[in-house]
């Protein structure tokens, strides 16, 4: 761990008090409404030396820490991407912080485009593995041999489980899919996600693919959640754009939401 995250870990300790976090969300594009939920200290970003500068609209950059549903979470409202800065580990820290506090599991969300006809705008995937399709990796120059990392059940089978049982309690369909992890800030080509489709790919997006690496590499247990807000690049006639994504997440969202809220309650 670095010193830098250990500090950084006594500072919010200092604001938000030194109860151990249980449980770290990372809040994708439209789903930062969660973070208002909690009941604790919004700390923004830009009081936290290293940590990314969310430049993403649809984002909230910042760190909460408090009680959801009578656990003790640490919520990002925003993440860095690879497509901000070229960097596939920015947010190492972050994680390293999230640790540090005492985390066990991380649990991330996204927004991303459907590869399946029966999984449309509105839905939500629980992802079951994922497809590097970028190439890149958020452990690419660190030294040690930790960075060979098992990905074998990198997004945790218990924690899915009870995740699939809380969308289940709610009533809320939740299928499982693979995810692909495009580079961006471009969206995909036609004949890219033609090809990610005969990889095995369900759905397409952004993020989270060097989150859960990181998670891996630092011993905290994964999961992860995409709202579909589009259908992929030739998958219909819908104009594909950011602010497309921002006005879809809300559907999905909701979802979501209720998924998340349920495993907490299983967890208190």
């Amino acid at each position: 761990m670095s010193k830098n995250a250990k500090t950084l870990a006594d500072q919010i300790r200092g604001v938000a008090g030194s109860e151990p976090v249980q449980i770290g969300l990372i809040l994708g594009s439209g789903l930062g409404h969660i973070a208002n939920e909690v009941n604790g200290v919004a700390i923004p970003y830009s009081d936290l030396s290293g940590f990314p500068h969310a430049g993403v609209s649809g984002h909230n950059p910042n760190l909460v820490i408090g009680d959801l549903e009578g656990v003790r979470v640490a919520v990002f409202g925003g993440r860095a991407h690879y497509y901000e800065s070229g960097r596939g580990d920015a947010m190492r820290l972050p994680l390293e912080v999230l640790k540090e506090l005492g985390a066990d599991t991380m649990i991330a969300t996204n927004a991303a485009g459907s590869m399946r006809a029966d999984m449309p705008t509105g839905s939500i995937m629980c992802q079951s593995d994922h497809i590097n399709f970028s190439g890149l990796n958020p452990l690419i120059g660190e030294p040690t041999d930790a960075r060979f990392v098992p990905m074998k059940d990198a997004y945790d089978p218990d924690t899915r489980n009870a995740l699939r049982a809380a969308a289940n309690a709610a009533d809320v369909e939740m299928v499982d899919g693979i995810y692909a992890w495009y580079s961006g800030p471009s969206f995909e080509t036609p004949a890219e996600i033609r090809a990610i489709a005969m990889l095995g790919a369900d759905a397409v997006g952004m993020s989270t693919v060097p989150e859960v690496i990181l998670a891996r590499f630092l011993g905290l247990k994964a999961a992860a959640i995409s709202t579909i807000t589009n259908m992929a690049a030739g998958m219909s006639n819908e104009a594909i754009s950011h602010e497309h994504t921002k006005a879809m997440a809300p559907i999905g969202a909701a979802k979501l939401e209720k998924v998340l809220r349920g495993y907490l309650r299983s967890l208190s």
